[in-house]
């Protein structure tokens, strides 16, 4: 279990909402009702390590418009669809649509935690990682203009000395800025480096990027 993710729970019977907020919340997820998939769309930009347990039957805006929709404006979470009798051709449009698993109703408590488990982990996991690019990308915008095309020059294979004729420098003046970009990146090796920079997306200076 992720104790620090919210799960977010939309269903407009109250009943059933209030019955999984109480089993949410009896396994030590926090938990946040929402009475329709309008009211949770106003938040969900907001929303960061968060996972989603929605009903597909709802009057105002059914589950799977409403994960249309949260891709639409790139707020998709982990979601687990609930679903009632004939709604599997939606449960699995749903499944295209990013959702990472359904439940049928009426559900058993044990696949319905293991289901908001899987959720839990994956909005747990998306979120450390985000959190990790902006990391990098922090520490790449400390880089100077220099360290950056040295960076390139590393990044495309070239050795020290073409690096070194490319930019119209010393081979040693090329080694002290790939020395200081390296402790400006906190990277321990070359392989770490490249790592780094694919993750965070790395864009070239002209224009090209690191994948």
């Amino acid at each position: 279990m992720q104790d620090d993710v919210i799960v977010h729970i939309i269903d407009d019977d109250e009943a059933v909402r209030r019955s999984l907020v109480f089993l949410c919340s009896s396994a030590g997820y926090a938990v946040r009702p929402h009475i329709s998939a309008t009211a949770f769309l106003d938040v969900a930009p907001s929303l960061n390590k968060d996972c989603l347990l929605v009903d597909l039957r709802m009057p105002d805006m059914n589950g799977v418009e409403l994960l249309r929709r949260l891709r639409e404006i790139d707020a998709a979470l982990p979601t687990v669809v609930v679903t009632g009798n004939g709604d599997i051709k939606m449960a699995v449009e749903a499944m295209k649509l990013g959702a990472i698993d359904f439940v049928e109703k009426p559900f058993v408590d044990a696949v319905l935690f293991n289901a908001i488990e899987r959720a839990a982990n994956q909005a747990s996991f998306e979120f450390n990682s985000a959190q990790t690019r902006n990391l990098i990308k922090s520490r790449l915008d400390l880089l100077s203009e220099r360290e950056q095309q040295v960076l390139d020059g590393i990044l495309v294979g070239l050795p020290t000395k073409s690096i070194a004729l490319e930019l119209e420098l010393s081979p040693r003046t090329v080694e002290v800025y790939r020395a200081s970009l390296m402790a400006k990146m906190q990277a321990g090796s070359l392989s770490e480096l490249v790592r780094m920079t694919l993750a965070a997306g790395y864009q070239f200076r002209n224009g090209g990027d690191a994948a």
